[in-house]
């Protein structure tokens, strides 16, 4: 109860506010809360990770009414950061470690961090309402890119 609203106002908050707004996707983002995330002025995502405003297991649910199509469901979304890349969900793909970010976090924050710094970097001295209105634009811009 109350969810759209609440993933509603915090999608407004973020096209809002006059500061640099970088999301990191790490593991899985999924759900309608997910959305949120996608508000930023910059979106990474590790390279093993997965976003989605749903589950495959849930949309295969809704789609063919049996969560055996989950494999199908997974493919048709999208969800992989190579995919969201190519659409221009997000802008940035941070490498993990061999073996992926769970075999060596200090390493894998380390990678973070460092991109985390680069785009802030690149917002450096942008006014307030540029980095909204930017913001705002590539939000409602989403999903056009890599359609054509």
């Amino acid at each position: 109860r109350g969810q759209s609203e609440a993933i509603a106002r915090s999608i407004e908050a973020c096209l809002d506010i006059k500061v640099p707004l970088i999301s990191i996707i790490i593991g899985e983002g999924g759900s309608g809360g997910a959305i949120a995330l996608a508000v930023a002025n910059t979106v990474m995502m590790l390279e093993n990770s997965i976003y989605s405003v749903i589950s495959p297991e849930g949309c295969a649910s809704i789609l063919w009414r049996s969560g055996d199509e989950a494999k199908t469901a997974a493919d048709a979304l999208r969800l992989t950061a190579q995919d969201l890349h190519q659409l221009g969900v997000i802008d940035e793909i941070i490498t993990e470690p061999l073996g992926g970010a769970q075999r060596s976090p200090v390493d894998a924050c380390k990678r973070v961090g460092d991109a985390i710094i680069k785009a802030l970097e690149s917002m450096d001295n942008v006014e307030g309402g540029v980095l909204k209105a930017r913001r705002r634009d590539k939000f409602l811009d989403m999903g056009r890119h890599g359609l054509n």
